[in-house]
């Protein structure tokens, strides 16, 4: 038997792992400081502090501002989620097997992405409500955009609310997010997600944020606090292996993530079975 695999064979299955992942397996990618391409093992994302405007005298030097720079890196780690599918497995099923392996493979390496960046918003999180044994409700939402707006983070539409299943019941059962547009198709990687704008904050819904002893961990950040770095989008290598008698998909992808500046992540943690009225 010919171990060659066909044409068509591979170019289905690339063209299924990338559709899979492009349909949302990862949430939280493009809602970063996104930096591809990286070439080694580290990438530095640089941090310039803020600049103030003074004046002069009559003929006088101008004010320096002497902005601050410093950087913030990322450690880039391979990533790899492997599947057999046997050649003669695919005569008794029904169902299309390797498209199943391409949406499996797909959604394996973007939990990863979203779970390496939860966990840098986690840790380098500037300001944390611990208050867990209260829901997430308008109060303290209002308190941590003001927070935000203290600290200078931008207001420019791009913040990002992450809220776990039972804070999003939270969020929709406030009057003023009841009429909040729903903006999922204006962003293609949330299609056919869950989410919204309200307060000018982009509002999503997601299932890999900490819990821990009925506590959950929710998020408000803005993009540019946190960067993703990536050496190698999610990828998927095609071998037959003789031995086995089976195709080997072999998914593979290269990232890191990094909390670039803590005065623009917020952390509120939450009572995870809070009744709602």
């Amino acid at each position: 038997m010919s171990t060659s695999i066909t044409t068509s064979f591979v170019t289905d299955y690339m063209s299924d792992m990338h559709v899979a992942f492009q349909q949302g397996a990862t949430k939280l990618r493009g809602l970063t400081r996104l930096k591809t391409g990286v070439i080694g093992s580290t990438a530095t994302f640089q941090v310039i502090g803020k600049g103030y405007a003074g004046t002069k005298s009559r003929h006088g030097d101008i004010p320096l501002m002497n902005a601050t720079h410093t950087t913030a890196s990322a450690t880039l780690t391979d990533y790899y989620a492997g599947e057999y599918i046997d050649k003669l497995d695919e005569l008794k099923i029904k169902h299309d097997e390797r498209r199943a392996a391409a949406i499996n493979g797909a959604g394996a390496l973007g939990r990863k992405i979203d779970n390496l960046i939860i966990t840098v918003l986690d840790s380098g999180a500037g300001t944390t409500d611990t208050t867990d044994t209260a829901g997430l409700t308008k109060a303290r939402i209002f308190t941590a955009l003001e927070t935000l707006n203290g600290n200078d983070v931008p207001d420019d539409g791009r913040r990002v609310g992450l809220v776990g299943p039972h804070q999003w019941n939270e969020l929709i059962n406030i009057s003023e997010v009841k009429s909040a547009d729903y903006v999922g198709d204006l962003y293609p990687f949330l299609r056919g997600t869950q989410s919204f704008k309200w307060q000018n904050v982009l509002w999503v819904l997601h299932t890999g944020l900490p819990l821990s002893s009925g506590t959950r961990k929710v998020f408000i950040y803005h993009p540019d606090a946190v960067g993703y770095a990536e050496g190698q989008m999610p990828q998927v290598d095609i071998q037959w292996i003789g031995e086995k008698q089976a195709w080997l998909f072999a998914h593979s992808m290269s990232g890191g993530a990094v909390a670039i500046d803590g005065t623009g992540i917020y952390e509120i943690q939450c009572d995870d079975d809070e009744a709602i009225s």
